[in-house]
């Protein structure tokens, strides 16, 4: 690890982002950075945007029809957008977590040897090692090891998240994007999930999405405010929450529309 200097690196950088649906403009010239090996969290009211963004991300968007994209997201300086780049290994570099957990209906070990395989992995001992390596950053081992060739769908909520989050690691991403992780779940599965994120963001750069402001305040070191359309401000989490710029967002931070 290197020292942290203030100037850091960023990891993405996000510059006059515009995206359209259509006609309707859901995204207006937003431009923030995400540095390694920091959690930011995206807030805001319901439909202003912060889905819709973090999908701009690794490019989730392209699956939609009609929609446009202006401005530039870069990784590591490159542009995601650009003709030549793979859209695959973009996704095999920026993983997801939905807000739902989305376990495939296959037993637990196939589930997460699944990108694996798909990405032209083939040596069994390099699936096995990398499927438990996985599981185990997801904080999920010693709950599933007996039970690697059950059926998936078996798992409690919080446990098939943790599995999609395991999913999303196995095939070593550099980027976790997570959108809503635990708006399905239970407070203590809850609780473990925001246990993980902490534990790994010493190795990821984290974008969470939540309604939650708890969550924001407890689990990220960036909180960005967006609020129709637009990223209204984005700094330190514990400065967002005490002292915010914007009167905006103190309003939203307070409570007072949401």
């Amino acid at each position: 690890m290197k020292a942290s200097h203030m100037t850091q690196t960023p990891k993405i950088t996000a510059h006059n982002l515009n995206f359209y649906y259509g006609k309707v403009k859901a995204l207006d010239s937003i431009s923030i950075d995400f540095n390694l090996n920091q959690v930011t969290a995206l807030i805001g009211p319901s439909g202003c945007g912060k889905s819709t963004f973090l999908r701009c991300l690794n490019r989730m968007n392209d699956l939609i029809t009609g929609i446009r994209v202006e401005g530039e997201i870069k990784i590591d300086d490159q542009d995601i957008y650009a003709p030549a780049v793979d859209v695959v290994n973009l996704r095999r570099r920026i993983g997801m977590v939905f807000q739902k957990p989305n376990p495939f209906p296959k037993t637990i070990f196939e589930n997460v040897a699944y990108g694996l395989k798909v990405n032209g992995v083939t040596d069994k001992n390099l699936i096995a090692e990398r499927v438990e390596k996985s599981i185990r950053q997801a904080a999920l081992w010693e709950e599933v090891k007996e039970r690697l060739h059950d059926s998936a769908l078996g798992l409690s909520g919080g446990q098939q998240q943790r599995l999609c989050i395991a999913r999303a690691l196995a095939v070593e991403p550099e980027v976790l994007l997570m959108d809503e992780p635990c708006s399905a779940l239970d407070p203590i599965a809850t609780q473990k999930i925001e246990e993980l994120i902490h534990t790994l963001k010493e190795t990821y750069t984290i974008i969470i999405v939540t309604h939650n402001m708890q969550q924001a305040a407890r689990t990220s070191d960036v909180t960005a405010f967006f609020y129709m359309g637009k990223l209204i401000e984005a700094g330190e989490t514990d400065t967002i929450f005490t002292k915010p710029a914007k009167r905006r967002t103190e309003e939203y931070i307070t409570g007072r529309f949401g």
